[in-house]
């Protein structure tokens, strides 16, 4: 059988950064590896991140934009059966960061996917910077996106004190209890290390994790309708004037609650990724891109955030 983990985690937690590590860590072990992107977006950023690992022995699959929770299982199924006939022995999930986790556990228990798949390892990635401040409905999705996992590893922990690190922890574990999770995390499934600090003694614990048992109490609500994207193409701005106006977007309500910026932009030097929280903006080079902004928040204004990045 396909080994199949998953990699949850909330919007701008990490998870695309931290795949494309476990990714080519496994490909150096000698497994056949396959990325599934799932992104909330039209355009799959994520999909275009990890293009470097692309070879003999790891390829990519997508799955872009959002959609109702049947169409997007039956997305997925697909997707699966196919990757199912291609002789890989690892396949990787990366989900959106507002994504239902049992609609991937349903997927998994139908036939025939049921017979060829089974379920590795479950790894949520949490923000060592994670706010304060959550509405009820991302609280939910980051408690549900960390129940099931074999371990939580903290992103940006190379920016976080140990007042941050454990006010991270403390906020996980109250959105757990807030929806009455019969999960609670143990300090050694915790990964707290810098990323820059991982070894491959680390990604071996990470690939042996397992998942685990847990349930929720389900809050009931549309997620593509509390949670909306704006989708900027060919906006024609320089690097210089979005590295400068996005961070205004996380501090504006005339914009909505804006919860990730992430895109591409080119400047004279080639392609650039910019990703963007609350906490701050990161802007690195890259081989390929398209001219596309994508702002993902709640209750999002698209004309208050244009004429705010156009200034």
């Amino acid at each position: 059988m396909v080994q199949v983990d998953l990699i949850t985690g909330f919007l701008g937690a990490g998870k695309t950064t931290f795949l494309r590590r476990y990714a080519a860590y496994l490909v150096e072990q000698g497994h056949n590896v396959c990325i599934l992107e799932n992104d909330f977006g039209a355009v799959n950023v994520d999909a275009m991140l990890v293009q470097d690992l692309l070879g003999d022995h790891c390829e990519i699959e997508t799955i872009s934009g959002g959609c109702d929770c049947d169409t997007h299982q039956r997305r997925m199924r697909t997707k699966l059966i196919s990757m199912a006939m291609r002789g890989f022995d690892r396949v990787l999930v990366e989900p959106s960061g507002i994504f239902d986790v049992d609609e991937f556990f349903d997927v998994l228990r139908d036939d025939p996917l049921d017979r060829w798949y089974q379920l590795g390892n479950v790894i949520a990635i949490v923000d060592a910077l994670l706010p304060e401040n959550l509405s009820a409905q991302a609280d939910y999705i980051l408690a549900s996106e960390a129940a099931n996992a074999g371990r939580v590893v903290f992103s940006r922990s190379q920016l976080a004190d140990a007042a941050d690190m454990q006010a991270a922890q403390e906020h996980l574990r109250r959105a757990l209890t807030a929806c009455k999770c019969s999960r609670s995390f143990q300090p050694g499934e915790f990964l707290t290390k810098d990323w820059a600090d991982l070894t491959d003694a680390d990604f071996a614990v990470l690939d042996h994790c397992g998942y685990r048992q847990a349930s929720c109490e389900k809050l009931h609500f549309d997620e593509h309708r509390a949670f909306g994207s704006a989708y900027f193409l060919e906006l024609g701005l320089p690097r210089e004037q979005l590295e400068r106006n996005i961070p205004s977007l996380f501090t504006d309500p005339a914009c909505g609650h804006v919860l990730r910026v992430k895109g591409f932009v080119r400047d004279a030097g080639g392609w650039v990724e910019l990703n963007a929280t609350a906490d701050g903006l990161t802007a690195a080079g890259i081989p390929n891109g398209q001219e596309v902004l994508i702002v993902i928040g709640e209750g999002l204004e698209k004309e208050k955030i244009e004429e705010k990045l156009k200034r």
